[in-house]
This record gives C-alpha cells, sequence and structure tokens, in this order.
C-alpha cells in the first residue's frame, strides 16, 4: 500500500508570516497512517512546490500510489516569498494523473479564495471521483483504512472531527514525515495547542465557531510532540494553532472572555524547554487583545514566563480588525481601540527590550479586517488615526497586516462583502499611507540602521539575496550580493523600506568585499566607497583608522 500525501498548503503569507516551516495537517496524517499500519517507507510526503519543478521521480510516485491526499487552501491571503498555495487547477492537474483513490483536505473544505476581498467559493473539481473530507482529512483517513492493505468504500466514511486523544498518538507516530520536507532540517514546525474559539460572541467572518467549543489538548500532550519532533531533528517551534494563546486552557467564569490560567502556559514553555532544550526557536502567534485588556496582571504573568523560555523576537498578533466602534459592534469584534492600545502598551512594558538576536524580545502585531459590516470613509481614517497615535506614543508593534475580508460560507459575513469592492480604492490608498507614514517609521525604531541582526536564512539568491530570520515574523532582508541559498549568516542593517529592510554581511570583510556591499556601510555612500576600495588591502584596524576617513565608527561592522 503506497500513500502520497501532497501538502498545497501554506497557513501564513509567506514574506509575512514563517520561513519554511510545516503544519499540523501531514504530520497527523501521517501518524494516522502510521497507526493503520502502514510502513514509514510507504507513506511519501511532496510539496507543490516539489511538484511545480516538474521531477519525473515525483509524478510516478504519484501515478503509481493506491491513495493520494492533497491539503489545499488558505484562511489568511497575501503575497508569498519561498512557497505559495496549490490552486485549483494544480489540484486537477494532480488528480488527472492519479489512477488510485483520491481525497482532497484541510482548510479547502471551507471553501476557496486566493486573495482577500473575494468570497471563498465551494471547490469544483471536474475529476468526479475526488473525495473532499467535510471534516478533519486525517479522521477521515483514518477511518478509509480498515487494515493494512484494505480501505472501505470512502462514500461510507463519516465526515468527522477528530479527537484530541487522537491527534495525541498521530502527532507522535507522524514526526518521521518531516525528514521528507525539501528544507529539512531548517523548517519550521507548528505545534497546536486547541481549536474553537472560548468567546460567547464570534467575529463575523471567523471560522473557529465551527470547531464548537475549545477543544483544548494536554500540555503532555504538546510536549510529547515536541519531544518527538526535536529528537526526529526539529529545531524551530512555533505555537501557532489556537486563535488566543493566552486562553489556553482558560477558565470560563461566564463572561465573554474566559480567564487564562498562566501556570497552565508556564507548564507548557516549561515543558517544551525540557523537551527541546537545543532548539533554535521558540515563538508563538495569535492572541486576543481584549484578553489582555481585561486581565492584565494574569496576562502579563503570562508574558514574562514566554519571554523566560522563549527565543527573542518573538511576535503576539492581535486581532484588532478595526479601530471603529462601529464596526467593531456590528461585527462583534472583540475589542475597542482603548482596550487594543492598552494591550500594545502591556506587551511593549514585557517585551520591548532588545534580544541576543538583534531584535526586541516580545512585541504585538496588528491584524486589520476590510469590508466589515458597517465599514464607512470614515473607518480608513480612524485606523489610520489609530496607528499615528501608536507611533506618536513612542510604542512598537512589529508588523502590521492589512487586508480585505475573505468571506467563507457558513460566516455572518458570507455574502453581505459588498463594502470590499465599494472602497477598494479607498482601502488601496489608505494602505499605501499606513505604508509609508507607519510602517516606515517604525520598522527605522524596531532595527535602527547598524542593528547587527543574527543567523538570517538566505531564501532566494540572484544580483540580490533576499533572506529572515526564522520566527513567526520575521523581517525580509535584502542583501546587495548573490549568495548561497540555505546559508546562515549575520548581517548590519543599512537601509529601510516600508517591510523590509537593506543589510550586509556582518562582519563585513573589507579586503575581500565588493563596492555593492561597501557603499551600503552606514554613512557610505558611493565616492567613499571607492576610496575605500582603492585603499584594500588594509594590514589591520589601525591602518584602516588612520587611512578611511570615519575609519573608527565603521570598524565596529568590519573584519580584518
Amino acid at each position: 500500500m503506497k500513500v502520497v500525501i501532497i501538502d498545497g498548503y501554506v497557513d501564513e503569507p509567506a514574506c509575512l508570516g514563517v520561513p519554511p516551516y510545516i503544519s499540523p495537517y501531514p504530520r497527523y496524517l501521517a501518524g494516522a497512517l502510521r497507526e493503520r499500519k502502514i510502513s514509514c517507507d510507504n507513506i511519501f510526503y511532496i510539496t507543490i512546490d516539489q511538484l511545480r519543478t516538474a521531477s519525473v521521480d515525483n509524478r510516478k510516485i504519484i501515478e503509481s500510489a493506491d491513495i493520494v491526499i492533497v491539503i489545499a487552501g488558505i484562511t489568511v491571503p497575501g503575497k508569498y516569498l519561498s512557497a505559495s498555495p496549490i490552486t485549483p487547477s494544480e489540484i486537477e492537474s494532480i488528480f488527472k494523473a492519479v489512477s488510485g483513490t483520491k481525497v482532497l483536505g484541510g482548510p479547502i473544505r471551507l471553501g476557496f479564495s486566493k486573495e482577500g476581498g473575494r468570497a471563498a467559493a465551494t471547490i469544483g473539481i471536474d475529476e468526479e471521483d475526488v473525495v473532499l473530507a467535510k471534516g478533519d482529512v486525517e479522521a477521515f483517513v483514518y477511518d478509509l483504512f480498515q487494515s493494512k492493505s484494505h480501505f472501505c468504500n470512502s462514500e461510507k466514511v463519516e465526515h468527522r472531527f477528530r479527537t484530541v486523544g487522537e491527534i495525541a498518538r498521530w502527532a507522535v507516530k507522524g514526526t518521521f514525515i518531516i525528514k521528507q520536507h525539501p528544507d529539512f532540517p531548517h523548517l519550521m514546525c507548528e505545534l497546536e495547542t486547541y481549536r474553537g474559539c472560548g468567546r460567547k460572541k464570534h467575529c463575523s467572518f471567523c471560522t473557529e465557531p465551527f470547531y464548537g467549543a475549545s477543544d483544548y489538548r494536554a500540555v503532555r500532550d504538546v510536549v510529547s510532540e515536541v519531544s518527538a519532533l526535536y529528537a526526529a531533528g526539529a529545531r524551530y517551534f512555533r505555537i501557532g494553532r489556537q486563535p488566543d494563546l493566552f486562553t489556553y486552557h482558560a477558565t470560563d467564569k461566564g463572561g465573554d472572555i474566559p480567564e487564562p490560567n498562566p501556570g497552565v502556559i508556564e507548564s507548557l514553555y516549561r515543558g517544551i524547554r525540557n523537551a527541546a532544550p537545543e532548539l533554535r526557536v521558540l515563538h508563538m502567534d495569535n492572541a486576543n487583545p481584549a484578553t489582555i485588556a481585561t486581565f492584565p496582571d494574569r496576562c502579563r504573568e503570562i508574558m514574562k514566563t514566554i519571554i523566560k523560555f522563549h527565543t527573542p523576537g518573538d511576535v503576539a498578533a492581535l486581532g484588532m480588525e478595526s479601530a471603529d466602534p462601529g464596526v467593531v459592534i456590528a461585527n462583534n469584534l472583540k475589542a475597542m481601540p482603548d482596550d487594543v492600545f492598552d494591550a500594545i502598551k502591556l506587551i511593549n512594558d514585557v517585551g520591548a527590550a532588545r534580544g541576543t538576536n538583534g531584535l526586541p524580545e516580545f512585541l504585538p502585531g496588528l491584524n486589520f479586517v476590510h469590508g466589515l459590516r458597517g465599514e464607512t470613509k470614515k473607518t480608513f481614517e480612524m485606523n489610520y488615526d489609530f496607528l499615528k497615535r501608536v507611533l506618536e506614543s513612542g510604542l512598537l508593534v512589529r508588523r502590521i497586516n492589512i487586508r480585505q475580508v475573505m468571506a467563507f460560507p457558513g460566516t455572518m459575513m458570507y455574502g453581505n462583502d459588498i463594502l470590499v469592492k465599494k472602497h477598494k480604492k479607498q482601502f488601496l490608498k489608505y494602505k499605501e499611507m499606513v505604508r509609508r507614514d507607519i510602517d516606515l517609521p517604525m520598522l527605522r525604531r524596531i532595527v535602527p540602521t547598524g542593528t547587527v541582526l543574527r543567523d538570517v536564512m538566505c531564501e532566494v539568491s540572484d544580483n540580490i539575496t533576499f533572506g529572515r530570520q526564522f520566527g513567526s515574523y520575521p523581517i525580509l532582508v535584502g542583501i546587495p550580493e548573490k549568495l548561497p541559498t540555505g546559508k546562515f549568516i549575520d548581517v548590519t542593517v543599512t537601509g529601510h523600506g516600508h517591510r523590509s529592510i537593506t543589510g550586509i554581511p556582518y562582519p563585513l570583510e573589507i579586503n575581500n568585499t565588493s563596492f555593492s556591499l561597501i557603499k551600503e556601510l552606514p554613512g557610505v555612500g558611493k565616492k567613499r566607497a571607492a576610496e575605500i576600495l582603492r585603499g584594500v588591502p588594509y594590514e589591520d584596524e589601525e591602518d584602516l583608522i588612520t587611512r578611511v576617513e570615519n575609519g573608527k565608527e565603521l570598524i565596529q561592522y568590519l573584519k580584518i
């Protein structure tokens, strides 16, 4: 029995989200298959980017498979750097080559849209024998198999959600699959703590209510998964699979927001650190600003725990969505603007100190969604004014994500997103203003010129090399020289764009480098770079300081 898992799912826009990573979907699937006694040697994992290279070997594996499972769909629209989600046409092309059983699963069960501002429509695949898993694809595939060599008629299989007990087993059994990822071992492993929002009311566009009440995984189960991943070679982890990490195992006391449990989160982080003592990244993702504003003391305690056990450059992505109180009320959003401001301030108070990798320890991120019910042209002004208030207050926000609503069937917004088109021009103008007036000065504040960023991985290389640190929302770095991909280097920040920076290798070997890099040194332009280059070679630091204007200031970035 040969099974192929094709991974076409990208959880976050890769330019805004994480470098190469693997979601829980293929790991859970691999574990479910192992529990059904399918051997590791007969379970094949292929990313959609690998298929795009037109590899003959990969095509042969798919054509000869007994079952092919495609993981597809996106929940957050955006642009991509080193990975992009699978498209419906690619899904059809794959399944046309398959003679065995064809299963489609993942977020695509909710609908498909390739960009924000477009409703997610029910997917239509011409191949009639494709089975769309309407619940969790890992549970469907598990139930599909009756024994090692036989699986039953798919029409008789229930479309259900998996249980936390099942994924406790499958997450551990499926860790072997990470070694088949083309970027292993430089691979971020996404960790799930729970799903299902604990609020009594739900945002108009949110799909979390489809899962019902919050379904918390036990701390020991998450830690066991980390231990198995670490043993398999994983060193990069992101706790990103929950609507609000601060309410992991929270207590429902009847209000709209459950009360955080700092002790449980401390156990989680301590357990992960003990299970993976030499991990290189431990970051989080989502947080509800209303939780932080409602329970500031408990959340401050949680933040201190995170900083104690995590790695620097961490980001708590706050789902603000809108600074317009009318929009907040009309869409059951999480928090009023003043509550979000208080949450931003608290995170800054605890986490703004600079860490060992060159970035602040722990900062907020902000998510805005446009096209929601009740939005007017004034909404754009309110959002912009809120961001100006944050900037002028001296607070730090790691990144601002601005998108138009993607309305999924079954949500309050589905069929009610007419404002997306009505306000399209206003949206684009406002977005550009934010990038120019907010993002640029904010980025200069977070990583000033001369900052040294540690362990930047070179991902895409041509005349300019683009790289990022591993993390939840790493900054895109452009290095004006062709460097080997997969290489990790330290980088001196030399310039800023709206959402990216320019950098040069640190320390720069002044006797063995190019004009294009020398001219990027802080305070050095083309004219001085030419003068410095004409003076090569320099015998030592003293020689350079003597012969180069402002050499004493430059020497901190150089190696001789």
